[in-house]
């Protein structure tokens, strides 16, 4: 498999910092999609392969990010749209989207109330609404030409492609999102959702550790906890889904150094917690020790990992 390195571009950071939330979150932001986003292009992949997606396909992303695999998803000749209660990550998702503007042979899909759709011109327009999918007020990108009357059924395929299963409380979120989404879809739909796989194949697991060791040792909440067997089964079966099928796919990360590790990992958000429990510094400190048996004589980062998925089915 390729790696996957990206080249870190540099940015000050107050280093004093004591909560994640004193860093611009499109720094951040900036981080997952320059850094991080990548390293489950093959999750991506795989699932569009296996699902056939391309010319006609009417997917809707939850938790969409800065849009990725939203990107690989057009490629393919789908119609798309991404949901995410991240406003910069939706921001950049937008602009990937825009950049990709091209004319579509196909019909594209009815547009939900309140979303918001690419005009012909390749403009793009956006705005908030309230309680949508992941709740709260959550940012809405959508690639395709704008029609005049919705319908129910507007996708036949649903992604949950951020993964689950390594913080407490992290698939909280999922089960309101997936609520919204179902009835968007017709019935049998694929839905797809991702999580970790056995930590005894993901070498990353070693340095997520980090974020639980930090919160326990205050007997804070929040931190890295091991992935579980049935965690999207779980996931899938509250949502009333049926289970159709699973698999795992190879995802290493791969950094350019030690400074785009450390950057790429923060912006998981899974240190959030430690940071606040401890402080940025001592985060930054022992995720780097976790790295050192990562590091090659290049300088580069690498950490095999799997990843794992499950597709089930609308009611």
């Amino acid at each position: 498999m390729t790696r996957t390195l990206v080249q870190h571009r540099q940015q000050q950071v107050n280093a004093a910092s004591t909560d994640p939330s004193t860093e611009p979150s499109h720094g951040r932001a900036r981080d997952w999609a320059e850094i991080q986003e990548r390293m489950l292009v093959p999750l991506y992949e795989a699932v569009y392969e296996r699902l056939e997606v391309g010319p006609g396909t009417r997917l809707l992303g939850l938790g969409c990010g800065s849009g990725l695999a939203l990107l690989i998803a057009t490629a393919r000749g789908a119609q798309v749209t991404g949901v995410d209660a991240d406003q910069d990550r939706v921001a950049l998702a937008r602009e990937r989207l825009v950049h990709d503007a091209r004319p579509m042979a196909h019909a594209a899909p009815p547009a939900p109330p309140g979303r918001a759709v690419a005009a012909p011109s390749g403009r793009f327009g956006v705005r908030a609404r309230a309680r949508v999918l992941t709740g709260g007020t959550t940012a809405v990108a959508e690639a395709g030409r704008p029609s005049v009357e919705p319908r129910r059924s507007s996708y036949d395929v649903i992604t949950a492609f951020q993964p689950i299963g390594v913080a407490s409380g992290d698939s909280d979120g999922l089960g309101p999102a997936l609520a919204e989404a179902v009835p968007l879809a017709d019935r049998g739909t694929p839905v797809v959702l991702a999580g970790w796989g056995p930590p005894e194949r993901c070498a990353t697991s070693g340095v997520l550790r980090v974020a639980g060791r930090l919160t326990e040792r205050l007997r804070k909440g929040g931190g890295y906890r091991p992935p579980l067997r049935d965690d999207l089964e779980d996931v899938a079966a509250r949502a009333g889904l049926k289970p159709d099928g699973s698999g795992r796919v190879s995802c290493p990360f791969g950094y350019a150094g030690m400074e785009s590790a450390l950057r790429g990992l923060l912006s998981t958000g899974v240190f959030d917690a430690a940071v606040r429990a401890t402080d940025q510094r001592q985060v930054e400190k022992e995720i780097t020790e976790a790295l050192h048996p990562h590091v090659r004589r290049d300088g580069t980062v690498w950490m095999p990992n799997v990843f794992r998925y499950l597709i089930a089915r609308t009611p």
